[in-house]
């Protein structure tokens, strides 16, 4: 029998349910001061993908989520639920800030997170609605979107 945390009857290894909270921690207290921790909760080859960036390595990721500080202002991430497996974990998760030229967000979306056998994360990939929280909130490129959107829905849009 295997050792380690059950969840949703689920049995993740110590080491990964260990670097899986300690990822989920990494992002809910995302700041300037806290990006030095990458280092230690990843593989050097990580790779990073959400709908405006795929970086692949240490030093990519750092740059995406330190354009992501940058860009943001009262920035918060609140994991709200965590789906581990051996191979991938899927986190979902609540994104509120202030972003320069956007205003302010509150986006919902998930996470697959695959990690490595120690634990430190190899692969994390968001899965996010950018159009309905950027592209249809753009001066020039809302207005378009909006009409082809609601010309494509069956439902009127709320």
């Amino acid at each position: 029998m295997m050792a380690g945390n059950m969840t949703a009857g689920i049995i993740m290894d110590e080491a990964r349910a260990r670097g899986l909270d300690a990822w989920a921690t990494f992002f809910e207290t995302l700041s300037h001061d806290t990006l030095d921790r990458l280092t230690a909760l990843t593989v050097p080859e990580v790779r990073f993908r959400d709908p405006f960036n795929d970086a692949h390595g240490r030093d990519a990721v750092r740059a995406a989520l330190l354009h992501t500080l940058n860009g943001c202002r009262d920035l918060r991430f609140t994991v709200t639920h965590r789906l581990p497996a051996d191979d991938l974990a899927i986190l979902r998760w609540r994104f509120e800030a202030t972003v320069t030229g956007i205003g302010r967000m509150d986006v919902i979306g998930t996470s697959e997170v695959r990690q490595a056998p120690d634990g430190r994360v190899a692969e994390h990939v968001d899965h996010w609605d950018s159009g309905e929280h950027i592209y249809l909130r753009l001066p020039l490129l809302g207005a378009p979107l909006r009409l082809i959107r609601r010309r494509l829905g069956a439902a009127p849009p709320r």
